[in-house]
């Protein structure tokens, strides 16, 4: 067994660093199977890639990707010489050991703030982020798997496909969305509102991350005007044009202002939602505070700056409540702003759902959730070929081949190309033996990665989100993503995270996320079978365990082994 540690010392700001992942085929560690996790590594710290690569800060406010710069080398160091019956354990974004396990094991088990029960809260683990003991992980930023906005992409146009389909007769087209938060989750939303038809005000504070998102065409224009983007949004709504709209503004003042108007009879709003970083207060712009003075004054008093921004949630949402008195299609697009308002003082924040339990539930209870795989080469005609090739697999999934259509014209890559599509159990693991054969057969030029958000369907417990408003109440059982975990595991996957917090915040959520690897083997291929039909699977026991229908009849018409599946 060999130790591995890091200096007592902890810098997490240096401008001077620019990071990239290598391309092509030549090796920088032992093998695929390490040199894997190190690309995805680096790829997360990609300035095409990260929100604040300086700060090691990938998205979502904190999430980071390496605890410091110092464990950051120190895990680059430690895979290039990995062997493949080795495991590095990373804690907190720090490698503390390297242990002898097997081929089968995962070459890297990360954990990333986790904290006991009654220290789950944002003061105790601020305080062991200051002292240099902890990271916050987000999803993917601390498991090596974030794909730029392309990563959520998907999910959020579904999102949206189910609202045009609940409300507005199968497209968004003539409608008028309302959202906040154009970040590396929220950015998203702008694209998924137009892939649907429809027209989207989206309200951000930093002007620089809309003119990001303009960059990568995600959003089509930026105005920092409130009469000059609402003049566009509503010609666009009335020709039935879909166009996005970014506006640099706090949503807790733009909302409230656009609610006047629309109760005033000058336009309607048609949906409202949010994606603003609201699970951590600190990353929530208040109402009287620049851009400039934001850092600043949320290191000087976090107490403070904690009560204002909920002040300011608190208005952000009594807003969106309006909207949803008025009759507009109102839900919470998981960054816990509902809670966070609550706690500003507005006592109605929960009168709207959440998305999962709104839209997307049906799909979890089928596996359905996030696929998404990374060409390791860095080219893009690898992502062409396998985007051919699942279409192929798949002829008859006419949704599947209209979303690869539409990401092949609309996504601009960022950092490795890669893409994201949603597959179900009994999907998963036939893309990943396909994915393999291509590796095998040369048709792609290098190994590719293959993983998913943490956002899946039996991968998390966050019953502000995910597990929200669950049939059985069993929203807060963490069981179900440590299982999840565990299955991973010992089903092949190259590397497994367990993560707290997440998109929701300190104490609200634990969660897990796993990547394999398809390098043409025949190992691989034995893992990737086990790895693909397993994950998903938690998907479909965890909603049958639940009570609800679909799950069950999927579990029995799919051959998912239930030992107390109740009878017909």
């Amino acid at each position: 067994m060999s130790i591995t540690t890091t200096p007592a010392t902890f810098t997490r700001h240096d401008p001077t660093r620019t990071i990239r992942a290598p391309r092509g085929t030549e090796l920088t560690t032992r093998s695929w199977q390490t040199e894997a996790p190190l690309r995805m590594l680096m790829n997360n710290l990609d300035p095409e890639v990260a929100e604040r690569p300086e700060d090691l800060v990938v998205y979502g406010g904190t999430g980071r990707a390496a605890r410091s710069w110092e464990a950051f080398d120190a895990i680059v160091e430690t895979l290039k010489t990995l062997e493949d019956d080795e495991t590095l354990l990373v804690q907190s974004g720090k490698p503390v050991g390297v242990l002898r396990t097997n081929v089968w094991a995962p070459r890297v088990l990360i954990a990333n703030s986790n904290l006991v029960g009654d220290w789950a809260n944002w003061p105790e683990f601020r305080r062991l982020e200051a002292e240099g003991l902890m990271m916050y992980g987000q999803m993917t930023a601390g498991s090596w798997i974030y794909i730029g906005t392309q990563g959520i992409l998907q999910g959020t146009y579904e999102t949206f496909a189910a609202i045009a389909e609940k409300r507005f007769g199968g497209t968004l087209a003539g409608t008028f969305t309302l959202t906040g938060g154009c970040g590396g989750m929220g950015g998203a939303q702008p694209l998924s509102v137009t892939l649907n038809g429809g027209a989207v005000l989206i309200v951000d504070v930093d002007e620089t991350r809309l003119r990001r998102r303009q960059g990568k065409r995600y959003l089509d224009d930026v105005e920092t005007d409130i009469d000059a983007a609402l003049a566009k949004v509503l010609a666009a709504k009335a020709e039935k044009r879909a166009l996005s709209v970014g506006l640099v503004g706090n949503a807790a003042e733009v909302f409230p202002e656009l609610l006047r108007r629309h109760r005033a009879g000058e336009f309607t709003v048609d949906i409202v939602t949010d994606q603003t970083s609201a699970h951590d207060p600190l990353s929530y712009l208040p109402v009287g505070i620049s851009v400039d003075q934001w850092v600043a004054a949320s290191e000087a008093d976090p107490v403070a700056f904690t009560d204002r921004a909920r002040a300011s949630m608190a208005a952000h949402v009594e807003a969106m409540v309006g909207f949803l008195d008025a009759g507009a299609e109102v839900f919470d697009y998981g960054n816990s702003i509902r809670d966070e308002a609550r706690q500003g003082g507005y006592d109605r924040a929960f009168d709207f759902p959440g998305f999962v339990p709104a839209y997307i539930r049906p799909l979890f209870c089928e596996g359905l959730g996030p696929f998404r795989w990374v060409a390791l080469s860095g080219d893009p005609r690898d992502i062409e070929v396998t985007d051919q090739a699942l279409k192929e697999l798949f002829p008859e999934n006419e949704h599947l081949h209209r979303w690869l259509d539409a990401a092949q014209k609309h996504v601009e890559f960022e950092g490795l190309p890669a893409r994201i599509c949603w597959l179900g159990y009994g999907e998963r693991h036939q893309a990943g033996l396909l994915f393999n054969r291509l590796v095998a057969e040369g048709k792609v030029s290098a190994p590719i990665v293959i993983g998913r958000d943490h956002l899946d369907s039996g991968s998390v417990a966050s019953p502000y989100r995910e597990t929200e408003a669950m049939k059985d109440g069993s929203d807060a059982i963490a069981d179900w993503p440590l299982l999840n975990a565990l299955t991973a595991a010992s089903s092949g996957a190259s590397w497994v995270s367990i993560h707290h917090g997440g998109g929701v915040g300190i104490g609200r959520s634990i969660h897990a996320g796993q990547v394999g690897l398809a390098d043409g083997t025949e190992l691989a291929a034995a893992k990737l079978e086990r790895l693909l039909t397993n994950d998903p699977g938690m998907g479909v026991i965890r909603h049958a365990d639940a009570g609800y229908e679909k799950a069950i009849d999927v579990a029995r018409d799919r051959g998912v082994r239930i030992p107390m599946l109740p009878e017909d």
